[in-house]
């Protein structure tokens, strides 16, 4: 037993009280034993000798739903009462709590509802029907997750059943915060624990059950930077509904936190930090590279922040959470082009090459650098090949070429644009 679980047995103080609600971590973890893996927390090599710290990932991408959710999803459903529960349960979501909640209707042996959107990629549907089996019915509904939540709320009403939400309950924080009680029985003395926010379910339990029992580890919550939801609840003191976001880290991007969750991570995160989803995509390739990990975006979050944390987490013990692994291979072309955007090293232009022969090739020629890669070529009018702008793309070996390659284009008189600046041109056309 290690010291800081011998204290907790000797404070006899098993809950988080605050934000209107108690979380029982110790009878959660206790409901949970039989049904989730007891994922490893492991110290990994490459990341201490990088970062000159003890960094150890929780492993919650080697679930048996191949994330955390299946805690929070099962704690809910098998605290309730028989009668209620043997009416059914119902879902609404596209990713790891749909996987979570139908793992859990096959275990429990109820009957279970799960809405999907009906652009959800087949893939997650067919993974949520392998997890539930002949327990789980699944609907698809509505062109958006917001259109599928409403049918889905609509149908518990109807049906007199009971909805199992993604995040804002507090016998869902209190199953993700199981993942808190396995790291603090494996390791004493952390330092930072870094913990990825979507609608944050996990952030609230995990960092509830560290202030309560380790009130000196800081807390460093994160988010994708085009989902920054609850960055602007924190800053407006309450939830707020963001207009837009950016779904590629769909696992953590949320337009609006719940209530509960944001009324408990107001009080126990340190700090709540921003990641650029390109640089999310060059921690999940290298983590892929150099450890052999699969992660989704969401599940390589907290390893992403580690480079703006460098200099206050050098000689610590320092644990991230990997929230999950439920990565789709077709995802892999998209996660390739947006870390070779970040890094600096792709770009796309629109050229007008002059009306002459040869224009092409005194490109190829005098303006490409010889390591450049045309990785993309295509005019754009297509009625007169010889003389329409092209859209090119332009792979670099190194980020400083690119200044090189600017300097070229003015210098030959190239007219160009470059549309990796214009976020509407580069979404249309790219």
């Amino acid at each position: 037993m290690s010291i800081l679980n011998q204290a907790i047995e000797e404070v006899k103080q098993p809950t988080f009280r605050g934000a209107g609600g108690v979380l029982d971590f110790h009878k959660a973890a206790d409901r949970l034993k039989k049904v989730v893996n007891r994922t490893p927390l492991i110290f990994n090599q490459n990341l201490s000798r990088k970062y000159q710290c003890n960094v150890y990932l929780k492993r919650e991408d080697l679930q048996a739903v191949r994330s955390y959710k299946l805690r929070g999803a099962y704690n809910m459903m098998s605290s309730l009462p028989e009668a209620q529960i043997q009416k059914g349960v119902v879902c609404a979501s596209a990713g790891n709590h749909a996987q979570g909640f139908a793992y859990s209707c096959k275990k429990l042996n109820v009957k279970g509802v799960v809405f999907m959107p009906i652009i959800t990629p087949k893939q997650k549907v067919n993974q949520t029907k392998m997890f539930g089996g002949e327990s789980i019915e699944i609907k698809l509904v509505g062109d958006t997750f917001d259109d599928c939540a409403i049918a889905a709320k609509e149908f518990t009403d109807d049906n007199k059943m009971t909805f199992i939400p993604p995040f804002d309950d507090y016998r869902i924080i209190e199953g993700q915060a199981t993942v808190g009680v396995e790291i603090a029985e494996d390791l004493d003395g952390i330092d930072y624990l870094f913990i990825p926010v979507g609608g944050g379910g996990l952030s609230a339990g995990v960092g509830s059950y560290f202030k309560t029992f380790s009130p000196n580890t800081k807390i460093i919550g994160l988010e994708p930077e085009g989902a920054p939801a609850m960055f602007e609840a924190l800053k407006a003191g309450h939830p707020v509904t963001l207009e837009s976001i950016d779904r590629f880290v769909d696992g953590a991007a949320v337009k609006r936190v719940g209530e509960i969750t944001f009324s408990i991570c107001k009080e126990v995160l340190d700090d709540l930090h921003l990641v650029h989803e390109g640089k999310i995509c060059s921690t999940i390739l290298r983590l892929y590279n150099e450890d052999a990990i699969v992660v989704e975006p969401a599940g390589a979050l907290s390893i992403a922040a580690l480079d703006d944390f460098a200099g206050q987490i050098a000689g610590k013990n320092v644990v991230c959470i990997l929230s999950g692994s439920n990565n789709d291979i077709d995802r892999m072309p998209e996660i390739k082009e947006r870390s070779l955007q970040y890094e600096g090293l792709k770009h796309y232009f629109l050229i007008r090459f002059a009306q002459r022969p040869g224009a092409l090739k005194e490109f190829v020629n005098n303006v490409l650098g010889p390591d450049d890669d045309i990785t993309r070529f295509e005019y754009m009018q297509k009625t007169n090949k010889e003389t329409g702008p092209a859209l090119v793309g332009i792979e670099l070996q190194d980020r400083d070429d690119y200044d090189v390659l600017l300097a070229n284009l003015k210098n030959f008189n190239i007219e160009f644009s470059e549309i990796n600046k214009d976020d509407k041109l580069f979404g249309y056309l790219v």
